[in-house]
Formats: structure tokens, C-alpha cells, sequence
């Protein structure tokens, strides 16, 4: 089964208040079996634009990667993070080779 990834692009206009939306994604995240494999960190732009912060989050599988997405937990975490912050947010598949 391939997995499903999270891949946001996302510029924070308030990171206190953006705080609080991380420490209220770690349970849906946890519960869906959400990994991050980036969250931020040092980056060379080499074609195109892209927002200030890149993270990736990678799921069990691309259907549970929808269902954290759909959940009420994220759902009321994503409510705090709008108001602060802009955001691209892309649920993919993986390839399975």
C-alpha cells in the first residue's frame, strides 16, 4: 500500500499563535500515524518561488493522510492556524516502484 504525504508550503505571520496550532495538530497527527519528515530547516530555492517554510508529513497510507486531513482534531487545529499564516497544502501518494 503506498503511503500518503502531507507537502505545505506555509508563510506565519504570528509564530506565537502559531504555536498554538502546532501543539494542537500532535494529537490528530499521532492518531492518524502522521511522521514529519521535514518541518522547516535550512533550504537552497533553485527554481520558481515558494513560501518561507516547507513540511512534510508522511502517512501509513494516502487514504489515512485524507482522513487526518478530514478529521474534527485537525479541523479545529486548522482553525487557529488561519488567521495567522498562508498556506499551500498538497495530500499526494506516494510511488510504489
Amino acid at each position: 500500500m503506498a503511503r500518503g504525504y502531507w507537502v505545505a508550503h506555509v508563510d506565519v505571520d504570528d509564530i506565537e499563535t502559531y504555536k498554538s496550532y502546532v501543539a494542537a495538530n500532535a494529537a490528530p497527527f499521532a492518531e492518524y500515524g502522521g511522521k514529519f519528515l521535514v518541518r522547516g530547516g535550512e533550504r537552497t530555492e533553485v527554481e520558481g518561488k515558494a513560501r518561507a517554510r516547507t513540511v512534510v508529513i508522511e502517512f501509513p497510507s494516502y487514504e489515512q493522510a485524507l482522513a487526518c486531513y478530514e478529521c474534527a482534531g485537525y479541523q479545529a487545529a486548522k482553525t487557529l492556524r488561519e488567521p495567522v499564516s498562508t498556506a499551500d497544502l498538497v495530500i499526494i501518494q506516494g510511488y510504489e516502484g
